[in-house]
Formats: C-alpha cells, structure tokens, sequence
C-alpha cells in the first residue's frame, strides 16, 4: 500500500469511527493499532472494550469477503477425561440459538451464496464465512448470535456427540492411519497438552453432559476470548458499525490460566510396535521440532522439504524411485504455538519390513547431519516453500486464515511474510546445524506397524498404486 492510499485508508477509517462514535463508552470500538501485510498492505487492529478484536484488511479485488472467528482455545487445553470437548464445540456451533432454529445458519448463508467451514487443532478453534460482499452484514449477525446465544440442551448435545463419535470411527478406531498418526502423537510427549488427540477418546465424547458443554461455552467462548477477522470488499463504517453493534454489548468471560505442562526433555529413543490390517507394513517417526516462532523453525522446515517434499525429494528418490522399497513417503514440521514435532510417515512395498525402510532412512538423516543439502536442493526447497505460502494467499479467504492463525498462534497477523523471509535467509549452514540439533535418534518415536489380518479391497487398492502429484514428476524432470 502506498503512502496516499494507506493515509486515504486511515482517514476513512477515522471518518468511520466518527460516524458511530455514538455508542456508550462500555462498547465503543478503537483503533488500536495497524500491521503490515506484506509489501504493500496493511491489516488495522480494532478492539472493543469487553476483549473482542477485529483485525480487517480491505482487498476489493473482487466483490466478495470473508469473516472468521479464531476463539483461542484447542485440545492442548484439555485434561484427561473431557477430551475432545473443543471438537466437539466445532459440530455445536452449526446447531440452534435462542434466536434461529437448528439448521438456520447454513440455509441463510447458502441463501446469500456463501460457503461456511470450521476447523479445531491443537492451538485453535476457527470459525470461516467466504460471502458475497453484500452479506458482510449477515455473516456477522450470524456469527455473533451463535458466539453468545447458542442452545446446549440434551437433544443438541446427544445429536453431535453421536456425529463426533461417529467421525471417530471413521477417522481413527477403522482407519489405520488414523490410529498411527494418533498413537505416534500420544506416545512423542509426557506431559504437555499436544499429547492429547483433538478429536477425543471415544468414551470422553460419549459422556459429555450438556452441564459440561455449558461450562465449556461459557468460559471460552466469550468475546475476550475471540478475535474476529474479515478481508475482502467492505466499506469501514459498516462493518464497524456491525461489529461494535453486535460485539459491544457481549459481557466478558474470566478465561482461567492456562496450566501448561512444559515437555520435559526426551533423551532415549521411544519405539512401538503394533499390528494393522494393512496390506504392507508402515513406519512413523517423529522428532522433537521447535515452536513456529523459533528461530530454528524455518531452516528446519526447509530441511525436511529437501527430504520429503516430493518427487525430488532425497527420501523419495532413495526409497520410491531408486530402492523401490516404499510407496509413499511424507513428513512435516508442526506449526504449533510450543515445541511439536516432525512428523513423517513411509508406507512399505509388499515384502519390506519396517526395519528395511528405517535403515534407509537413517542413512539418509546420518548424511544431511554429515553434510549440508546442495546449495540447488536449498534453491528448490525455498521456491515451493515460497510458492506454497504465495498461493495459498491468492483468495480474501487464504488471506483471513493467514492473519488469523498467525494472530492466535505467534500474536502477529502479517507474520506469514516475516516467515517467507526466514525462508529465504535460509543457508547451507542453518540446514546442518538444524540437522544436527533435530534430528537425533534419542529425540525420535518410531511406531513399526505390522501388516495383520487380511486388509480390505480398498486398502489393497490404495497401497498397490504409488500417488504422484504431476507437478512433483516435471520437478524431478527439470532437475
């Protein structure tokens, strides 16, 4: 944004405020700050006096916007016994209030063409609205009015609960990778709330009581506890006005202090064993990683893109291609508030043991910490860890979300740009020093899955077949 246009933006924001300044000081809006977007824009920061903050960007590129709702609260804040409870709420929240029937919340926003989601992970609950610019308005009504006045009776808590549980069994007690990824996450940590899974155990979902829901409402999901997020095509005064109007008089929660259980350090290895009915045998492994807002975070994530991001991959050249011994072979980096881990999963050709794909592997590992990666795979890492970050910022939607986590998760909206230029800063150097300081094996959890009973059609299907994403194969071929 230049100079002229980021004064003419404040100033009709400041002609706003004027504009409904009216409003008893208890439930006036502020100004509060403003946080660069990048190179050119600008997300203005408002606050009202109950806790409830707006972080609002105009984009009118196209003529429609969207409104979301991070209320900071996931399963890291879950105590044994009433897991699950944060999903939970994310089915509930679609339900009746006290002022529109069950089912009403979508059928309005259907009406006004809009698409509505949600999400819960382990740091955030987030609430999504993508509508047509001129149901701004509406999505507000409707999010505010389920923010505060949302119905928690037996019938509605034993609805969901059975969706829940249901999704579950889908999910994780029938699926097996499901039940990996949960059992890999379980076993990594002692003591901290990331050891929790997000959907919950079946028999917490199933003993919720609507006293336990109303405790949960009450507490989290308060205004001091939510920051409202909205891009696109809007004028200010309006959806100010809509905010401070709807928002201003919603009284705030005392949001108790987070107990949080710092992980203590892992000095041996964790190894599980288990068996599935699979149609070849699996490996998960996971290192300890660093926080989003450590320094190490970055370097790291490039690191691990040079070994399983894609086609040009080491770890898939070495395993898939060359080897032949793996079918598929992924990893990630936690994007967590606290320290999570790296998070990496192979699937075995028919005939390959756990052990054969964990050899290769540590060859592999025992390599980058002996070498750094070329100075062409910390090129090729860089550019689609770029290009991913850039594409997913094309749509008012992808915008919202990147404000709206990197509020909840590091307290700055813009940080996904900051994030692009620790990616670009990223040396040789950083790549072996992370390897060395990360990827060591006392550090790691490894679950060896057994391929058990017979596995179904399905799975036979989906195991016999190696994916490959097209865009990974031209990679491969122009390097």
């Amino acid at each position: 944004m230049t100079e002229s246009v980021s004064q003419d933006e404040h100033a009709a924001i400041g002609a706003a405020l004027s504009q409904i300044g009216a409003a008893p000081a208890e439930m006036r809006i502020a100004h509060v700050s403003s946080h660069a977007f990048g190179p050119v824009r600008r997300v203005e920061r408002f606050r009202l006096p109950n806790g409830l903050e707006l972080l609002a960007m105009r984009d009118a590129v196209a003529p429609v916007a969207t409104v979301e709702t991070w209320v900071r609260v996931g399963s890291r804040f879950e105590r044994e016994g009433k897991t699950g409870i944060c999903h939970l709420f994310e089915h509930l929240m679609f339900g009746a209030t006290k002022n529109r029937a069950h089912g009403q919340f979508d059928k309005l926003l259907e009406e006004a063409g809009a698409e509505t989601n949600a999400a819960t992970f382990l740091d955030w609950t987030h609430y999504h609205d993508a509508v047509p610019r001129d149901a701004v308005t509406l999505a507000l009504e409707l999010e505010a009015d389920r923010l505060q006045n949302l119905v928690l009776g037996p019938d509605q808590v034993k609805s969901e609960k059975e969706v829940v549980a249901n999704e579950r069994r889908e999910r994780v007690d029938d699926d097996v990778e499901g039940a990996i990824s949960e059992l890999l996450w379980s076993a990594s940590f002692d003591k901290h709330g990331y050891r929790i899974p997000t959907i919950g155990s079946m028999e917490d979902i199933q003993g919720f009581t609507p006293e336990d829901c109303e405790a949960f409402y009450g507490t989290y999901y308060a205004p001091n506890n939510a920051t409202l997020v909205v891009v696109g095509d809007f004028e200010w005064a309006a959806l100010l006005g809509d905010v401070q109007r709807l928002y201003g008089p919603m009284p705030a929660s005392e949001i108790p202090v987070e107990d949080v259980q710092p992980e203590p350090p892992q000095l041996v290895e964790r190894r599980i064993e288990i068996e599935k009915p699979t149609a070849t045998e699996k490996l998960a492994i996971a290192w300890k990683a660093p926080a989003l807002g450590d320094v190490d975070h970055a370097p790291l994530a490039v690191l691990v893109e040079i070994l399983f991001g894609g086609a040009p991959s080491r770890v898939h050249r070495a395993l898939v291609r060359r080897a032949e011994i793996a079918l598929d072979v992924r990893a990630w980096v936690g994007t967590f508030r606290d320290p999570s881990l790296i998070d990496g999963f192979v699937t075995a050709r028919e005939g390959v043991t756990c052990e054969a794909l964990l050899e290769a592997l540590d060859a592999i590992i025992d390599d980058v910490r002996r070498e750094a990666p070329t100075a062409a795979e910390l090129s090729r890492a860089q550019a689609r860890l770029e290009l991913e970050g850039l594409q997913g910022m094309e749509s008012a939607s992808g915008k919202a979300e990147a404000i709206g986590f990197n509020e909840v998760v590091l307290g700055d909206p813009g940080a996904v740009f900051s994030r692009l230029d620790a990616v670009r800063r990223v040396t040789r150097s950083d790549l072996l020093r992370v390897a060395r300081r990360w990827l060591q094996p006392q550090t790691r959890t490894i679950v060896l899955v057994r391929a058990g009973e017979e596995a179904d059609e399905d799975d036979l299907n989906d195991e016999g077949e190696e994916d490959v994403d097209q865009d990974d194969l031209d990679d491969e071929a122009d390097s």
